[in-house]
């Protein structure tokens, strides 16, 4: 597992972050891993609301984040589209793409409409979202057994957060 984060500008005050890894597992795993509430629960979400195409579903993430997102594509098992905090100033967008590559599956995933400022901030985060990921698969269970809140954010997440982000601080935004 080797993820990689890239930032991005859009325009003049907003930017994305792009996010990769390789997975060890085929497509379809990793697709439930992706979008079924008990799997997301192990790594990155707890998520609950109409779980189908133009529904709105309410999301706690490790890092603490919480929100509403609008399902905008649920192309099983390759792409995911997800519109944040819709119809706000907030609104964002959460993009999953996923490609077989022999018996692995890569995941890519973008994170568009954040400030520019907030970048080097998401790039770490989702870099360490994946490697949640990557460790959920490889134990088959919760990877922060320890909970989180919208007010406290899983501990160990926050941890590699915290260690990571000076490194996206110093990064060049392309």
């Amino acid at each position: 597992m080797t993820t990689i984060a890239t930032m991005r500008t859009l325009d003049e005050t907003r930017g994305a972050v792009r996010v990769a890894d390789l997975y060890d597992t085929e497509i379809g795993d990793l697709w439930q891993a992706c979008t079924t509430p008990e799997r997301l629960a192990r790594w990155i979400a707890r998520v609950d609301g109409d779980m189908r195409v133009g529904g709105t579903i309410q999301t706690v993430f490790t890092s603490s984040w919480t929100g509403p997102a609008r399902i905008e594509v649920c192309d099983a098992p390759h792409h995911l589209l997800l519109t944040t905090e819709p119809g706000t100033d907030d609104e964002g967008q959460i993009e999953a793409w996923l490609t077989e590559e022999g018996s692995k599956t890569r995941l890519v995933v973008e994170e568009r409409g954040l400030p520019m400022a907030h970048l080097p901030f998401h790039a770490s985060g989702w870099r360490v979202h994946l490697e949640d990921l990557g460790r959920s698969l490889e134990v088959d269970g919760p990877v922060h057994p320890e909970g989180w809140s919208s007010d406290a954010g899983a501990p160990g997440w926050k941890e590699r957060w915290q260690e990571l982000t000076p490194a996206y601080q110093q990064m060049e935004i392309g």
